[in-house]
């Protein structure tokens, strides 16, 4: 029984040695390449991330259009109360 136990841990433990050389030789390859990966994907930009912030910028701006709107309204309507006439702002260059 005991011949069996050694026979079967003589095949599996040089396995498990060479597997944990082979990963501590292959680690500081592996932090390298994972390190260059990171750094690449922080200075690039994926197509859906510039899709995210033109969306962005879109909603933004017409949010802005509608405050400006409803501002200019506002500022007539206090002008009609007060039966002065007033001049549309110019918000965008024509």
């Amino acid at each position: 029984m005991r011949m069996i136990l050694l026979a079967s841990a003589a095949t599996i433990l040089p396995g498990c040695v060479a597997k944990t050389a082979f990963d501590i030789v292959t680690l500081p390859v592996r932090a390298a390449v994972t390190v260059v990966d990171q750094g690449i994907d922080a200075v690039t930009t994926s197509q859906s991330e510039r899709d995210r912030a033109a969306g962005r910028r879109l909603r933004e701006e017409d949010e802005r259009r509608g405050r400006e709107s409803r501002a200019e309204e506002r500022r007539a309507r206090e002008a009609a109360r007060r039966g002065e006439t007033v001049e549309p702002v110019e918000t965008e260059p024509k």
